[in-house]
């Protein structure tokens, strides 16, 4: 049966629940694992596992690879390639003659590993010991962790136990103890790799502590600023002088600035924190832990100790959202102030158009009254030169009386030509308003 042309990520997609398969452990097994930051191209990863296959004869993985893993005969390695860190992880088959004396790290070469491109974040070695081997006493166990105090439980339900001090040790690694009860050899695999994620996420979610921790001081100054400003806007006392509407718009506008740069600096790390602290509650719970006698579990050592740390990352990044929200209201606020203001100010200032143009239509209408008399004058005059040439010439004509008769006819049509004249302009004024308010409509 023919189907339907596959999506171009449908096989891609099916096979991203096999990429990463767990490990199959077979008891007794040593295991290290070390976790890097990046600092460096992926291409770096690449071309550093292929001179480690050059050296032991395996072949190389292809350069997208984000998953390899690689037999070299007395040891293997296995190499996870994650958003923001990679992982190597050393498996040595055998039983150490002491614990954690030949751990499998050892048994890579130590310029390789030493040059591994990136950080170290996280470096762990894990003992898993025979099944049936007996839980030693709680005095040999704090020996073999240097002393610290121990969390431990039974794990998977009673399959297996382990123990462990969450403490770097003197070599630079972490130390997990395992013992192998009636686990299958995937089950121990998947054990094992749940204690090194839960050390991997606990660091990687812990990241966001420093800054959680440095940006304190910082935005507690940033609300007693916002506080400053606020108790500003709203001081209204008689008799009590306060800053100008649009000078705490200055003052605001830059703490909301950077407000928003604190909030967008810290957003991404403060989102993995509570990401990486919800995977390592997820792999707590996959242990499914039951209680030692005298031993705190590692669901309550993480309570007492990783959850604090959240919260506080938690607190720091919700202040932040509040301040900004805080900071855009006081803005929205101290604007629609300074807009109320604003439009107070332009209504005064068209009051004093409109009186100005009052004032410059009096002065018009008194500069046409004394243009109406001047035209007459002058034409009146013109009108009896005309009457006194028209006399020489032998017309019988009476200036005088022609000048007398001119005056009030000349007045009357110099005012009404006056008139006619300012109504053009007036109509030709309204035409142009209404073209500009239709252009803008």
């Amino acid at each position: 049966m023919s189907l339907p042309p596959d999506h171009p990520q449908r096989y891609v997609l099916a096979n991203e629940v096999h990429a990463r398969p767990y490990d199959v452990l077979e008891t007794p097994e040593r295991v290290s694992f070390v976790a890097v930051l990046l600092s460096a191209a992926r291409t770096a990863e690449h071309a550093h596992l292929v001179r480690l296959c050059e050296r032991g004869g395996v072949h190389p993985p292809p350069p997208a690879a984000s998953h390899f893993v690689a037999d070299f005969g007395a040891y293997r390695v296995k190499y996870e390639q994650h958003t923001e860190y990679s992982g190597y992880t050393f498996f040595l088959r055998g039983r150490s003659p002491a614990h954690f004396a030949e751990t499998a790290i050892a048994a890579a070469p130590a310029d390789w590993v030493a040059s591994i491109p990136g950080e170290t974040m996280v470096a762990a070695h894990a003992e898993l010991l025979p099944r049936g081997a007996a839980l030693p006493e709680a005095r040999e166990i704090a020996r073999i962790f240097g002393g610290n105090y121990v969390i431990g439980a039974e794990i998977g339900d009673g399959v297996g136990a382990i123990f462990t001090d969450f403490r770097v040790h003197a070599d630079g690694h972490n130390r997990f103890l395992v013992f192998d009860g009636e686990m299958s050899r995937r089950q121990a695999g998947r054990m094992v790799q749940r204690l090194f994620e839960i050390e991997t996420y606990r660091m990687m979610a812990l990241l966001a502590l420093p800054v959680a921790q440095a940006a304190a001081p910082r935005l507690a100054a940033m609300e007693q600023s916002l506080v400053e400003i606020t108790a500003a806007m709203a001081e209204s006392k008689p008799g009590v002088r306060r800053p100008g509407d649009t000078a705490l718009l200055e003052r605001l506008i830059p703490l909301a600035a950077e407000v928003e740069r604190a909030v967008v600096s810290a957003q991404y790390r403060f989102g993995a924190a509570r990401a990486y602290h919800e995977l390592v509650n997820g792999r707590i719970a996959e242990l499914r832990e039951r209680r030692l006698p005298g031993t705190q579990t590692i669901e309550e050592f993480m309570a007492r100790r990783l959850a604090p740390a959240m919260a506080t990352c938690e607190s720091i990044a919700r202040r932040q959202r509040e301040l900004s929200e805080r900071v855009a209201r006081a803005s929205r606020l101290l604007s629609t102030r300074v807009d109320i203001v604003r439009e107070g100010q332009n209504q005064d200032l068209l009051s004093s158009m409109n009186r100005r143009a009052r004032l410059q239509l009096r002065l018009q209408e008194t500069v046409e009254g004394l243009s109406v008399a001047a035209i007459t004058y002058y034409v009146v005059g013109l009108a009896g030169y005309a009457a006194k040439a028209l006399k020489s010439a032998g017309v019988a004509l009476d200036a005088d009386l022609v000048m007398g008769i001119s005056i009030p006819v000349v007045a009357v049509l110099a005012a009404l030509g006056v008139r006619h004249i300012r109504r053009r302009v007036m109509r030709a004024e309204r035409g142009d308003a209404a073209a500009t308010v239709s252009r803008r409509a």
